[in-house]
């Protein structure tokens, strides 16, 4: 049974229902393919259907709903072609923020990378990945200022929010927490040594973890993706 989040004064329930939604998403209680009814949703947040109409059409604006006229709204499948299409994006943003940032790292900078390294390894001990994943968007965008391009983490943001399902799978199900951890280490440590190209190479590395994960669903889950990529 779905639990109903009480509507905020100051929110709407077009609001509400979005991120009520968007979390289920990501979470992966709503699994790609998964059908959701407007009717349903709107008689489970006591409104009508158009603000049910709203929150779906942000939903698909950030590629997770799917949206048809005359069939059913589904969570939109994993598309191959998309996946390689946003981590090429991020890859080359990430590049030069890590350029830049290996450039610019001054000490107020290092302390920070290491205060943002020392909150990732509490929330290791405690297996919290969804702390982990909130702190590993944190230490791109800490990056991102160090760089000096605080725009640069609106298109990673983007980008990363765009395979959030896949690497939640891949913490979950492989643990692969301690791991990302290192990566961070060793990039900052580039970072405070101003050294951009070995900050770079372990950069593209550190992007490149989601390979595997991805091989590895689309062979053994093949209803999470478009038809045509699977």
């Amino acid at each position: 049974m779905i639990q109903v989040p009480q509507p905020s004064e100051r929110r709407t329930s077009v609001d509400d229902i979005f991120d009520f939604l968007r979390q289920e998403i990501l979470s992966l209680r709503l699994r790609p393919g998964d059908k959701i009814s407007e009717a349903e949703i709107a008689a489970r947040f006591g409104v009508s259907r158009q603000p049910v109409r709203d929150a779906f059409s942000r939903l698909a604006n950030q590629d997770l709903l799917l949206i048809r006229p005359q069939r059913a709204t589904e969570v939109k499948r994993f598309s191959a072609r998309e996946i390689e299409k946003s981590r090429f994006v991020r890859a080359a943003v990430e590049r030069e923020v890590l350029r830049r940032a290996a450039q610019y790292c001054d000490a107020e900078d290092a302390a920070s990378l290491d205060a943002a390294l020392a909150e990732q390894e509490v929330v290791i001990r405690d297996r919290d990945v969804d702390g982990f994943g909130a702190l590993d968007y944190q230490f791109h965008k800490t990056l991102c200022a160090i760089a000096r391009a605080d725009f640069a983490f609106d298109v990673i943001m983007v980008e990363k929010s765009k395979v959030d399902r896949l690497c939640l799978l891949s913490l979950s199900k492989e643990d692969r927490m301690p791991e990302l951890l290192d990566d961070h280490r060793a990039i900052a440590e580039a970072v405070k040594d101003h050294d951009p190209d070995r900050a770079i190479a372990i950069g593209m590395v550190h992007l490149s973890r989601l390979d595997e994960t991805i091989e590895r669903i689309s062979a053994t889950n093949e209803d999470y993706f478009e038809p045509e990529d699977a």
